[in-house]
């Protein structure tokens, strides 16, 4: 599953529209380290904020799921959107054929029914609507390591102190996302399974009573009571109302999750900020030591 260099990625926009300038840069880098790359042909469309119709974007991603010489399809950025093609989907050819399916956001969508039908891991990482000619050190490293996790190297990343974080030891199949795209997921087809999980969570621009609303429905419907662990990224430009809600958006998951009996760690590296390290999800990781493993 995992690629090496001669391989042929594809690049789609399941979601929000992007300008072909944004994404050059993106698939300069991935030639640098020795891939082929391909644009879906609707992948610049415009459709309002969407990136073409549904059916544009359901048409290039379905050729590039069924094209057995792609080996990654990888998404332009998030927004919205990817929730209304999924179901216009045959998924089929990621389980058989080994593909990755890459992004973030949004994208949870892809990662959470994927997993969950298919059995087959995603890469949950960077962007090309994030990848710059000029990377900061941050972002430099956030693409770095999606090449890690496509080529299949073992991956070790450091968990910052985090005076809220209940440090323990876990293992288990590490899936998750965006926590308000899991939230919407809820009772789909596409609803993840947390039992015995290492379960992430990041999070944008969300009020923080909204944050609670969407913890309390993921505590109400069994998501976190048999979790292996949890692993807060970035919960990035929460907002609040005149009226203060009172709590942090972390203060908030750990009130939810406070009564269960497992690893709990905030502050992780990953989501809608710079350093948005790569992490296959599906796949089993292991938390030892205030470290995360992902091991090919």
């Amino acid at each position: 599953m995992y690629l090496k260099k001669g391989d042929t990625i594809a690049i789609v926009s399941p979601a929000r529209a992007i300008e072909p300038l944004k994404v050059k840069p993106a698939i300069q880098f991935f030639e640098r380290h020795g891939l082929n790359v391909v644009v879906g042909k609707h992948a610049y469309n415009v459709n309002n904020q969407m990136a073409g119709t549904d059916t544009e974007k359901a048409e290039d991603i379905q050729a590039f799921i069924d094209d057995p010489k792609i080996r990654a399809i990888v998404s332009t950025r998030g927004g919205y959107g990817c929730v209304r093609i999924i179901d216009k989907l045959d998924l089929a050819p990621l389980a058989e054929q080994k593909k990755w399916f890459v992004g973030y956001s949004d994208v949870t969508v892809f990662h959470s029914h994927i997993l969950q039908n298919q059995n087959t891991p995603t890469i949950h990482g960077t962007m090309p609507v994030n990848i710059s000619e000029h990377p900061c050190a941050e972002e430099e490293e956030s693409n770095q390591t999606l090449i890690d996790a496509l080529m299949g190297k073992d991956i070790c990343y450091d968990i910052a102190a985090h005076p809220l974080s209940i440090a323990g030891d876990a293992e288990g199949v590490l899936v998750g996302g965006n926590l308000s795209m899991l939230y919407s997921l809820c009772g789909s087809d596409s609803d993840i399974d947390t039992q015995g999980k290492i379960l992430f969570m990041e999070d944008l621009d969300e009020y923080l009573y909204h944050v609670d609303r969407m913890m309390m429905n993921l505590k109400r419907t069994g998501k976190l009571n048999q979790l292996a662990a949890l692993v807060v990224g970035g919960m990035s430009d929460m907002n609040d109302n005149a009226i203060p809600f009172g709590k942090s958006a972390e203060e908030i998951i750990l009130e939810h999750t406070q009564e269960f009996d497992y690893p709990v760690y905030f502050g992780f590296q990953a989501g809608h900020q710079k350093l948005n390290v790569a992490m296959r999800f599906g796949m089993n990781a292991e938390i030892k030591d205030n470290q995360l493993l992902l091991l090919a």
